[in-house]
C-alpha cells in the first residue's frame, strides 16, 4: 500500500520496518544474537558503523535496500529474521538511532514511510496518517505467499505463529509500542483488493494537498 502511494505520488518510499530488519540480520551474520538472546552492548557499539541505504530501482518502481554496500532486499524478509526482529526492534538504542535515520529523511516532506510507530514517534504532526487494520490469518495467507513466490521453504503455520508473536511482543513493549495514532485514519484491508485501497488512499491524500 505504502509503496503504491509512494509512487502514484511522486514521493519517496520508506520501509522503516526494514530498517530493523537490517539491523536484525546484522546482528544473526555476526553471532551477536543466539536463540532469543542479544549481547547488547556489542551490537549497540556496532550502531556507528552500519549503514543503511534505499536505493531507488526503476524497473521496480521502489528501492532496494542496501546494508553496508550489499543489497539485502531478499534476506531481511526471510523468517529467521522475522522470529527475531522484535527482540532487536525492542532495545531502546537502536530505535532511538533508527528513528533519528527515518527523521532525518523525512524533514523535507515528500515522504510516505511505514512501520509501527510513525504516526506516533516518529513523525507525530505528520500531515496524513493511516492505521491499516488486517486480521493476522490473512497477512500470514499475503506473507506465506511472497515467501513461497520468493523461493523460501517456510510452513503456513510457521509464518501464521511469527506474526502473532510479533503482534504480541510490539503491542506490548516498554519502548514505542504498536498503538494506533489518535488522529490516524483506520483502514481494515482484509478484504480489499491492492487496487481497491490504492484508490482510497489516494483520494484521502489528494483532498488532503488540495
Amino acid at each position: 500500500m505504502a509503496k503504491q502511494l509512494a509512487k502514484s505520488l511522486g514521493y519517496i518510499y520508506v520501509d522503516s520496518g526494514a530498517m530493523y530488519r537490517m539491523v536484525t540480520l546484522y546482528a544473526i551474520n555476526n553471532g551477536l544474537i543466539n536463540d532469543q538472546i542479544v549481547e547488547k552492548e556489542k551490537l549497540i557499539n556496532a550502531l556507528s558503523n552500519l549503514t543503511i541505504e534505499f536505493v531507488f530501482n526503476d524497473q521496480k518502481g521502489y528501492s532496494d535496500i542496501y546494508l553496508n554496500g550489499k543489497d539485502v532486499s531478499d534476506q531481511i524478509r526471510s523468517i529467521e529474521v522475522s522470529n527475531k526482529v522484535s527482540i532487536i526492534a525492542a532495545i531502546p538504542q537502536v530505535r532511538s538511532k533508527l528513528v533519528a535515520i527515518q527523521q532525518e529523511i523525512g524533514k523535507n516532506k515528500g515522504v510516505v514511510m511505514d512501520g509501527r510507530d510513525i504516526g506516533t514517534v516518529v513523525f507525530p504532526d505528520a500531515e496524513l496518517k493511516f492505521f491499516v487494520s488486517c486480521s493476522a490469518q490473512i497477512r500470514a495467507e499475503r506473507r506465506y505467499k511472497e515467501l513461497i513466490d520468493s523461493g523460501d521453504q517456510v510452513s503456513f503455520e510457521e509464518v501464521l505463529a511469527n506474526i502473532q508473536s510479533r503482534d504480541q511482543m510490539d503491542t506490548t513493549r516498554a519502548v514505542s509500542p504498536l498503538v494506533q495514532a489518535d488522529d490516524a485514519i483506520v483502514i481494515d484491508n482484509s478484504n480489499m483488493s491492492p487496487e481497491e485501497q490504492l484508490e482510497l488512499i489516494l483520494n484521502y491524500a489528494q483532498q488532503r494537498m488540495q
